[in-house]
């Protein structure tokens, strides 16, 4: 499946959303989901954080991907996610979560220690600079 997630920064911190449904239930990570027929992944990108985050954004170009797979108990692949990461920053709204977000917040650098996020939010987050 082909999918896209935001890295959304907003007066050096990022928007991280936990999320409320699998794959990754109650892991923090970027706003994201899958692509609709028919649709950019630039919107798609933005349409996701609206959803998951009630916010509008400008989407940048594509910084990273990430890949998501998930094996069932006999080693077969349930579950097979390739997500394009686009950057990006606030425009407009008030944050609330939404969607399959179980909560939505923004997150300085110092405060993302504790955030329980996907491997692939740690290591994109890794590389952020504000």
């Amino acid at each position: 499946m082909l999918g896209v997630s935001a890295r959304i920064e907003q007066g050096g911190r990022l928007l991280l959303v936990r999320r409320g449904k699998a794959p990754s239930r109650n892991f923090w990570s970027f706003p994201g989901g899958h692509v609709e027929f028919g649709e950019s992944l630039a919107n798609a990108a933005a349409r996701e954080v609206r959803e998951e985050a009630g916010i509008e954004v400008a989407i940048d170009d594509a910084i990273d991907r990430a890949e998501i797979i998930e094996r069932g108990e006999d080693g077969g692949v349930i579950l097979h996610y390739v997500l394009v990461v686009f950057g990006g920053r606030y425009v407009s709204g008030e944050l609330a979560a939404g969607d399959d977000a179980a909560e939505a917040r923004w997150v300085a650098p110092d405060e993302a220690g504790g955030l329980e996020m996907t491997p692939d939010t740690k290591r994109i987050w890794a590389s952020f600079r504000p």
